[in-house]
């Protein structure tokens, strides 16, 4: 898989010219892209998943935001805290029904355990320069990581 060193979209294969900024330059070989500012892509995308902080840094500041590797990060890693914290409320709610409450004492430490991973799996395939797609969430980043 190339990516376009200029703007960060990918490459087809064979493809002289990046489709996404029109730049005849050869495509990056690699898994991420070039380096933006002072960190590289696979840096800056991990470190957006650390908080929803530097993720609307990244997104703000000037060499991070023109990368589709890094913008594709931090809209994931925006979304995914909204819906893990939608559904922590959800399950705070559930539990406070009385039959119910007590079927949530299993489920908390799993669900937590389980966003514990996904978290640390987001983080290394950040880290790794691959774009990882969550289900759903995934498309809505890639959506607007594109735009």
């Amino acid at each position: 898989m190339a990516f376009c060193s200029s703007c960060g979209a990918q490459i087809p294969a064979g493809a002289t010219t990046c489709p996404a900024c029109s730049r005849g330059a050869a495509p990056a070989t690699g898994t991420a892209p070039s380096s933006t500012g002072g960190m590289t892509d696979n840096v800056a995308g991990m470190l957006a998943y650390v908080t929803i902080v530097p993720a609307i840094i990244f997104l703000v500041l000037e060499p991070y935001n023109r990368s589709r590797f890094v913008r594709f990060h931090a809209f994931q890693s925006i979304f995914f805290a909204v819906a893990w914290t939608v559904l922590w409320i959800a399950l705070s709610f559930v539990g406070m029904i009385p039959v119910l409450g007590w079927a949530t004492i299993l489920i908390w430490p799993l669900l937590g355990l389980g966003g514990l991973i996904l978290w640390i799996i987001l983080l290394l395939k950040a880290n790794q320069g691959q774009m990882f797609k969550l289900p759903v969430i995934g498309d809505l980043a890639e959506k607007q990581a594109g735009a």
